[in-house]
């Protein structure tokens, strides 16, 4: 049985992670992705400070391979104690 999925893969594919200004959160979670993606490019990777400065957003867009692979990142970035929200 295939599971229905909204995307045609392989795709370009944002993964957003928000947690805490005061960790290097961006450096958790490439390293988060990178277990599961071969190659993050260069540019690809986005920090964006939340308006008060107490939190992080990490975007990262990555060519998707699959949707198992896109459930297994968001696993791994919310099985992270620092990783407080996973999109």
């Amino acid at each position: 049985m295939t599971e229905e999925t909204l995307f045609e893969f392989p795709c370009q594919f944002p993964i957003k992670a928000m947690g805490k200004a005061d960790i290097e959160l961006d450096l958790i979670v490439v390293e988060i992705v990178r277990r599961h993606v071969s190659d993050i490019s260069e540019g690809s990777v986005k920090a964006r400070p939340s308006k008060d400065g107490k939190f992080m957003a990490i975007t990262i867009t990555i060519e998707a391979s699959s949707k198992q692979q896109l459930d297994a990142i968001y696993q791994d970035l919310t099985d992270h104690p620092h990783v407080l929200v996973a999109l």
